[in-house]
């Protein structure tokens, strides 16, 4: 999907300089990417302490079913 944005010089330039990406797309497409996952591993961590798991031992995790 095609969209328009505009984005400072600058912050471009920074841009592609730090992805070595060989185009301003391709730039921004990995920016956006790694902005999603840092995202998702934040979402991840926040959960630290609220799950609960059981104690399966070794024979009932690898049991034949």
């Amino acid at each position: 999907m095609r969209t328009t944005v505009t984005i400072e010089k600058d912050a471009i330039d920074e841009l592609m300089d730090e992805t070595k990406a060989r185009s301003k797309a391709m730039a921004v497409r990995e920016a956006v990417a790694e902005y999603i996952r840092r995202r998702k591993v934040d979402r991840i961590k926040s959960l630290k302490g609220t799950l609960e798991f059981d104690d399966a031992t070794p024979e009932d995790r690898h049991r034949e079913r």
